[in-house]
């Protein structure tokens, strides 16, 4: 228990001290204060595992310490456990509502005292254990999915599909099997994740989440206002990003971009799930990324038409072309910049 360091608060020397002894004894650090200032003071440049402290400090609220103390971001869900000569339920009940955890009577049983100590750091530890976890599964999940889980954890039932519009870019590292035979194993793992942190990053910035990871690519998706365009805007920002990143290895990226009706909902089983969105404008954009050269953005011409004139966008090397599993031809488009326009020599 030794990790532990406590901050008594209480104007008595004597009950400073004897509780100073006995916690001490029991292998806590322990940091008294005896005025409301001086515990306010501590709170707030001290790291404290739990609080005990008095109804009334120097004439001053220890009810009232207790609502600042709580509103200190370091101590939203550190202990505090009161205590007081009263005999008053409506001085419990402020004490509660201010965020005391617990409520012990004086004269003080050390028994009592310790034990409800005991169980209010082992209750806190395993709270901040679960918040720990959670954000560690949103660094595997998307925000998207992550707010499904949670509400899917509250209600008990999984959320039905629903049919929505979005926009879906596929990326790809172009040659990526080629580079893999002649790159060392984890300089190639290093540099891709690299590559993809700095993609995810982008989607993000432009308001999209990631449906999934595609070995050296990703699947995003943007829905909204402007997604369109909040696709496109990200893609480029993507290949600027693996053109001009200095001092890491840069790789030829392809990207894919298509608008359409999806289905979005959980796929799978009850033992394990996918938040995911499924249909031919998905199978289509994934398509379209194979389609892409290297350093370039492949659109369909849904894209082009959901892009306002005045975007500042490019739709270039207009193609017919059949894509294998989408009946007819398509429409393609090469996205650019119009100062990527004016430097490819197009008009």
């Amino acid at each position: 228990m030794g990790s532990y360091t406590i901050g008594i608060i209480d104007d008595d020397p004597s009950v400073l001290d004897v509780l100073k002894s006995f916690l001490e004894r029991e292998n806590y650090e322990v940091v008294v204060a005896t005025s409301y200032d001086e515990a306010l003071a501590f709170a707030k440049e001290k790291p404290f595992h739990a609080f005990l402290m008095d109804i009334q400090v120097g004439g001053r609220s220890g009810i009232e310490l207790c609502l600042n103390i709580r509103s200190l971001d370091a101590h939203r869900h550190t202990p505090i456990i009161c205590f007081t000569s009263q005999d008053d339920p409506q001085v419990l009940l402020n004490a509660f509502n201010a965020g005391a955890d617990d409520f012990i009577s004086k004269p003080i049983n050390f028994v009592s005292l310790l034990a409800r100590l005991k169980l209010q750091l082992q209750k806190t530890d395993y709270f901040l254990k679960l918040e720990r976890a959670q954000q560690m599964l949103t660094r595997y999940l998307s925000p998207r999915v992550a707010s499904v889980a949670l509400e899917y954890s509250q209600t008990k039932e999984i959320p039905a599909p629903v049919e929505c519009q979005v926009a879906i870019c596929f990326t790809d590292i172009r040659g990526f099997t080629a580079l893999s035979e002649t790159m060392d194993p984890g300089k190639l793992f290093s540099s891709v994740s690299g590559s993809l942190k700095r993609q995810v990053e982008l989607v993000y910035k432009y308001g999209g989440y990631i449906d999934k990871f595609n070995g050296d690519g990703i699947m995003a998706v943007f829905d909204g206002e402007d997604m369109v365009l909040k696709s496109c805007l990200c893609a480029l920002g993507i290949l600027e990003d693996a053109s001009s990143t200095a001092g890491e290895e840069k790789f030829p990226i392809g990207i894919g971009i298509h608008v359409g009706r999806v289905m979005m909902g959980n796929i799978g089983s009850p033992d394990h799930l996918d938040y995911s969105v499924i249909g031919p404008a998905v199978n289509l954009a994934a398509r379209l990324c194979g389609w892409a050269q290297p350093e370039t953005i492949i659109v369909s011409d849904s894209v082009r038409a959901a892009v306002k004139p005045d975007s500042g966008l490019s739709f270039l090397d207009p193609k017919e072309v059949v894509i294998r599993g989408v009946k007819g031809s398509v429409q393609i488009f090469r996205l650019a910049t119009e100062r990527g326009r004016a430097t490819s020599g197009e008009v």
